[in-house]
């Protein structure tokens, strides 16, 4: 993986770990994932069209067909990812959806796209998501009752991180979608799919703006800039190395968990961190 790549991956994990404790404080359902999402095409919108108009880059069918399917697959995400943050801890759902979700990633571009990783990245990918098991609180997590629901979203929520990673890679990588263009659009789509929801809930909306307004801006910001950022490395880095390496915004919500949620066990957690930390560093220089 280049430095550049690196750079980008580990920068958007710093904007992902941010955003997901949003997401966490809200704990919002479908009208929040819709009202973040028609923010999002709002802000962006500008930008879109004027990077459109100065490359003058348009949308083949085949690329839209890639960008609604995204669409639709970043719905399932989103709202198994807030229904995991109702059930349990950031850093209990976070590390499981983050961690299954490089895995599987890794395994669809390997039997799916033909990508040949190293065997130091593959080491990496290993200890990567060993890491995140220990994290999470390894078999003990799965023991307790309370926890199984929560653990439950959050493995679900790994599916459609290794599913839309897989889909948007290729969207990026073979068809050459521009990043900023497929995100925009992602959500446009993504916001007018949820509108029937809203509409039908609308006072559930007006609740959530009024109670979580700087939570949906920020998610709204932060949540596709952390994605521009991982698509730009997809144009010219395989998925087998990015999805990993997207990971270490794990430590970071970990610590956001311990320090800021006071959600414990800090000694453990940075132990588990500090493998990530390597395995990351195993998949940079592999």
């Amino acid at each position: 993986m280049s430095l550049l790549a690196l750079g980008l991956v580990l920068t958007s994990a710093c904007l992902h770990a941010s955003w997901n404790l949003l997401a966490k404080r809200a704990k919002g359902g479908a009208e929040f994932t819709w009202l973040f999402a028609a923010l999002t095409a709002v802000i962006y919108a500008p930008i879109a069209i004027a990077y459109a108009l100065y490359t003058s880059q348009g949308i083949s069918w085949s690329q839209f067909g890639f960008i609604v399917g995204s669409a639709a697959i970043h719905i399932g995400y989103f709202l198994s990812l807030q229904r995991g943050y109702r059930a349990g801890d950031l850093s209990l759902v976070y590390p499981l959806a983050r961690g299954t979700g490089p895995l599987l990633a890794t395994v669809a571009a390997i039997l799916l796209l033909g990508e040949r990783p190293t065997t130091l990245a593959l080491c990496g990918t290993v200890l990567v998501v060993v890491s995140v098991f220990l994290l999470a609180g390894g078999f003990d997590a799965f023991k307790d009752g309370a926890n199984r629901v929560a653990l439950g979203y959050g493995l679900l929520t790994g599916i459609f991180i290794a599913t839309y990673t897989v889909w948007d890679g290729y969207a990026v990588g073979v068809l050459g979608t521009a990043p900023l263009l497929f995100m925009c659009l992602s959500e446009t789509v993504r916001s007018l799919l949820l509108a029937p929801v809203a509409l039908r809930n609308w006072s559930k909306v007006r609740l959530e703006w009024r109670e979580h307004r700087l939570e949906a801006l920020g998610i709204a910001i932060l949540s596709p800039l952390a994605y521009i950022l991982v698509l730009t490395a997809l144009t010219f880095t395989p998925i087998s190395y990015v999805a990993p390496t997207r990971e270490i915004s794990i430590l970071i919500g970990a610590l956001i968990g311990a320090k800021l949620l006071g959600e414990g066990d800090v000694k453990r957690r940075l132990f588990a961190a500090s493998g990530m930390v390597l395995g990351v560093a195993m998949l940079a220089f592999g």
